[in-house]
């Protein structure tokens, strides 16, 4: 069984080499470990640096693309090389990689098609406490919409046997974690979570550059991911909602139109046209509902051929230790 640590990385030259030092060299369960990074378009010598310390494969970004495409990137890369099971990390060493057993053993055993480690992060000490609540927040949001009970579902650190990762597809370019446990959910893969170790980072993170604009490309993520899965129920939401209020508002015109004098409900003449709009704006959301559901029902029959499709492209592939590096 072979196990492919992959690492994004964006500029990590100075600590990719001690996150590599830190990788397992044998786990019980697993007869090979390799190790491949992703440069996501750097603009220090991360390649390099990856190269020297003997990573076994490295992906290269001409340009930067962002954290989704380096993960999907490193999950091709990875399928094409053999891997049995896929573990991903961070390449700033935030993850201890001696979790890296612990997380991968319920993929061996067969309990799990993913594992997503959980930082614990109430007991993080280095973390603000604004920051500690979103996160739980987040994570909380995430839980109702995938059906899933994962405690950290904003974190890097998680391993995805061969079968899930060629089921997986990221479609968001800003993030990979809260999208693909949606997906998983959706898809009703067996999702575990264990509790791992972290280290102490010395720098803030490079995906975002203030909380607010994280909260508001995440919560655009869930909300999207989640129209993607469930269109029926978000248009039929918005849709009734909608009807309800030019229902509402039409009813009360027809209550001072019987039961008043004209005078009196003539003046309410505008009720009847903002009805009327809301009660059309509604039932057109309804079909759109309806349309986004056929859609939907067509995206998952695409998504099961493009997994019939990577499942042949691999098995027709004669070396898959072959284009060890590859620029993109």
């Amino acid at each position: 069984m072979k196990l492919i640590i992959q690492i994004p990385c964006l500029n990590e030259a100075d600590a990719l080499p001690a996150t590599l030092a830190d990788l397992p060299r044998a786990i019980a369960g697993i007869d090979v470990i390799e190790t491949l990074v992703i440069d996501d378009g750097s603009s220090d010598h991360t390649s390099e640096v990856a190269r020297a310390h003997g990573v076994d494969h490295i992906v290269r970004f001409r340009r930067r693309k962002g954290l989704a495409a380096a993960f999907m990137a490193g999950i091709d890369a990875s399928l094409k090389a053999g891997a049995d099971i896929i573990v991903n990390t961070d390449g700033d060493n935030q993850y201890r990689g001696s979790s890296i057993a612990q997380l991968v053993a319920p993929l061996i055993s067969g309990q799990a098609d993913i594992v997503i480690g959980d930082r614990n992060i109430r007991e993080i000490q280095h973390m603000s406490l604004a920051k500690k609540f979103l996160q739980r927040l987040g994570s909380w949001v995430v839980r109702q919409v995938s059906n899933t009970e994962v405690p950290d579902t904003t974190s890097g650190f998680r391993g995805y046997t061969r079968e899930a990762a060629l089921r997986m597809t990221i479609v968001s370019e800003f993030s990979y974690t809260l999208e693909s446990i949606i997906q998983a959910g959706k898809k009703r893969m067996a999702i575990a979570h264990v509790e791992v170790a972290t280290n102490v980072v010395s720098r803030p993170s490079r995906l975002f550059d203030s909380m607010s604009g994280y909260m508001k490309r995440s919560g655009a993520t869930i909300v999207r991911i989640y129209a993607m899965y469930e269109p029926l129920k978000v248009f039929t939401s918005i849709g009734v909602v909608v009807l309800s209020i030019g229902v509402g508002i039409g009813l009360r015109f027809l209550y001072y139109y019987i039961w008043f004098p004209r005078s009196e409900s003539a003046g309410k003449i505008q009720s009847v046209i903002l009805a009327a709009m809301l009660i059309i704006i509604g039932f057109q959301t309804l079909m759109i509902g309806l349309l986004a559901d056929v859609i939907s029902g067509a995206r998952k029959l695409l998504e099961d051929i493009l997994y019939r499709v990577r499942s042949m492209e691999l098995d027709d592939r004669k070396s898959p230790d072959q284009d060890r590096r590859r620029d993109l």
